[in-house]
């Protein structure tokens, strides 16, 4: 480990402590926290020193129906007693505390939109609407993913002030571990914290922090400031100084950068340049007050006497922050492999599962996973869903005891709810290796090893992996669509070199490995692996303008037939060709001259991720 990544990983653990203060002092202002981190020591640690903190706290199971988390109808006691008897859910009971939820990036859509609006509002409407419970609490988000992959959804992460990423710490540094807040000090910190206000030079300084790293959502920049506040509270500032800003800008804006901040630096020369302009003639208008922080205020406001004694104990001076040092300290904490995410155009794109996650969504009435019954008539291969029936049918039974011929549970039409299930196709990724001349062998076996790396990640998925190369006259089906890495390996070890570039035939095999998988129920993507030099047509014929030309007519048509691919200009310098079949295929366009195994399997991810999102 290098001495630059020792100190990165010290510095991450020191914000982990952090961040357990700011929960203690101000959890529901800073929203909560997105913890990613794998199941082990290091975690254990870190929720052992949140339970000492005595912040009350509310497990959320992954698999969690509406009526345990919104809360609703206890359908034994209404028909034990013949009367509505509602059932506290889990948001209600984390209503002035901490909603935790393990194994986050696997919570259903529906389950994260509940747990979004009640957050947003602050109440919560049980299931059915009989009841409405206050539900203001702070989000512990545990995020369990591997690799690259970034399961939590966005609409969660987006309301999470502070993400934490101790994926490569490990159980030694967890020797530093900070005491939390005794009672009195955070009385004390909570007086000083409800008295801090940032200045308007330092709301626009974060601003355009926020902006110049591709922040653009406003709650960022309001939970920075925030953070910087519990910092000064926690030190027992009256105001807020660089360092807490460039704190709440490390840990709120720094992991959120979508973007590089090459003009970073501009807001701070555009602002010094109008301060000056107003000299040069009496028609020029003055600066706003914000803009000038340094500017010495009018005579006739020079005089105390002329202002109230409330007027003359506030400052006329406010320094603006250093914009630099903001930015310094965001850039501290850059996500990793933002660059290649940039190239890919889905930086900010936090709700991903990986590779081999999920296919094609589909509903089916027999199986998959069970989701929330709706009300429907039974038939057409529906099934009546018995409980929520009854549950919907529970509130009207007194009344309709009253009818002639009511039996002991009286059920009607608008009662029946069936029953729901949600199924994923598998997924299969298909890859078009340029096995040509042009294609230097070094390339070739990184490529190799980024297919089995990939087919490593995908086999406990139950994904597969099909493997096409083209060189000399054709292209040829190295690998079936598979889910074999012993078959995979022995495949791509047999793969020669050398040759024509028939990208025509590649596109054209991959193409109908394509349409096969789909009439399969699988849904397919394409890697494209070269550099878009074309010299063989797709009649096996050389000719760079005739290969061309064919490559291009059937990029259009892979581009029609709406499957998802990604193209890797392996070539030295990025190809012009290789960028227009890239445009004409619809495809995602990476250019990755020095070729490595590890960093081309977690492009593939990304992209894959985002294509199947899209």
């Amino acid at each position: 480990m290098t001495p630059q990544e020792a100190a990165r990983l010290t510095q991450v653990w020191q914000d982990a402590q952090l961040a357990l203060l700011a929960l203690q002092l101000d959890p529901q202002g800073l929203g909560g926290v997105w913890l990613r981190a794998g199941h082990g020591p290091v975690r254990d640690a870190w929720l052992a020193q949140l339970q000492a903190t005595e912040i009350s706290s509310v497990r959320v199971p992954a698999q969690v129906d509406d009526e345990r988390l919104l809360g609703g109808i206890d359908l034994a006691q209404t028909l034990q007693y013949g009367r509505l008897v509602q059932q506290q859910g889990l948001l209600a009971q984390a209503h002035g505390g901490l909603l935790l939820l393990p194994m986050a990036e696997r919570l259903p859509t529906q389950t994260v939109a509940h747990i979004a609006q009640a957050q947003d509002l602050g109440v919560v409407h049980s299931q059915g609407g009989h009841a409405v419970q206050p539900a203001r609490f702070a989000i512990v988000a545990l995020d369990e993913s591997e690799g690259e992959e970034t399961g939590l959804a966005q609409r969660l992460t987006d309301r999470l002030g502070l993400w934490l990423d101790v994926r490569g710490n490990c159980l030694a540094d967890t020797r530093e571990a900070v005491e939390p807040l005794s009672p009195q000090e955070r009385s004390d910190a909570l007086q000083g914290l409800n008295r801090l206000q940032p200045t308007e030079p330092q709301v626009h300084a974060m601003c355009q922090t926020a902006l110049a790293l591709g922040v653009y959502s406003l709650r960022a920049p309001l939970m920075a400031l925030r953070m910087a506040a519990v910092c000064a509270a926690l030190e027992g500032r009256d105001t807020l100084d660089d360092a807490d800003l460039g704190t709440g800008a490390r840990m709120v804006l720094g992991p959120r950068a979508t973007r590089l901040p090459q003009s970073a630096p501009e807001p701070a020369q555009a602002q010094a340049e109008p301060q000056a302009e107003p000299q040069d003639g009496p028609d020029s208008a003055p600066p706003p007050p914000d803009c000038t922080p340094t500017q010495a205020p009018p005579e006739h406001a020079q005089n105390p006497q002329d202002h109230s004694p409330d007027q003359a104990q506030q400052p006329q001076e406010v320094e603006a922050p250093d914009p630099e040092l903001l930015m310094a300290a965001a850039l501290a904490s850059l996500p990793p492999h933002l660059l290649d995410r940039l190239r890919l155009g889905q930086a900010g794109r936090n709700k991903a599962q990986g590779v081999g996650s999920s296919g094609q969504a589909t509903r089916s009435h027999l199986r998959g996973r069970p989701l929330a019954p709706r009300a429907g008539k039974p038939g057409s291969g529906a099934r009546l869903h018995l409980l929520a029936t009854l549950r919907a049918a529970a509130p009207k039974q007194r009344l309709r005891h009253k009818l002639p011929g009511a039996g002991k549970v009286c059920l009607r039409a608008e009662d029946f709810h069936v029953q729901r299930f949600a199924q994923r196709s598998p997924s299969c990724l298909i890859f078009a290796l340029d096995a040509s001349g042009s294609a230097a062998l070094q390339r070739l076996a990184e490529a190799k090893g980024a297919v089995e790396l990939l087919l490593q990640d995908s086999y406990a998925r139950r994904d597969s992996v099909c493997v096409i190369a083209f060189r000399a006259a054709a292209a040829q089906v190295l690998l079936v669509p598979t889910r074999s890495l012993v078959r995979a390996k022995r495949a791509l070890a047999g793969l020669p070199g050398g040759g024509g570039t028939p990208l025509a035939s590649g596109m054209q095999a991959a193409l109908v490995q394509a349409r096969a998988l789909q009439r399969a129920g699988t849904t397919p993507m394409l890697v494209m692996l070269s550099d878009g030099r074309a010299n063989v047509s797709a009649a096996g014929v050389g000719g760079r303008a005739q290969a061309q030309a064919d490559a291009l007519a059937w990029a259009g048509q892979w581009r029609n037939s709406g499957f998802s691919a990604l193209w890797i200009d392996t070539a030295a310098q990025p190809e012009a060709q290789a960028q227009a079949l890239a445009r004409q295929m619809g495809a995602s366009y990476f250019p990755m001259p020095y070729v490595q195994a590890q960093r081309m399997a977690a492009v593939v991810q990304d992209a894959a991720a985002q294509l199947r999102q899209a």
